[in-house]
């Protein structure tokens, strides 16, 4: 079984808190880790997502990253729908 891992970045306008943070997390962009292992059947190799790392604290914030966390993809997903209509 293959796996990899895509790296995206995401970016908040606003703080933010999900799941499993200590506290809220200020507004910019964050590096976010899709990690997938391969589901090889006789005509085409599929991807299945297995976990989600979010990357702690922002990009901008000098020095390496302190923090990996898991997050669900979808509790991602409302956090950022819910930053863009922030007016």
């Amino acid at each position: 079984m293959t796996s990899r891992t895509t790296p995206t970045v995401v970016r908040f306008n606003e703080p933010f808190m999900l799941p499993g943070f200590d506290a809220p997390q200020p507004a910019g962009k964050y590096r976010v880790d899709l990690d997938e292992e391969s589901l090889e059947g006789a005509s085409r190799i599929a991807w299945r997502r297995v976990a989600t790392f979010i990357h702690l604290p922002a990009i901008s914030v000098k020095g390496p990253t302190q923090q990996m966390v898991q997050i669900e993809p979808a509790l991602l997903e409302a956090a950022l729908d819910k930053d863009r209509r922030q007016p």
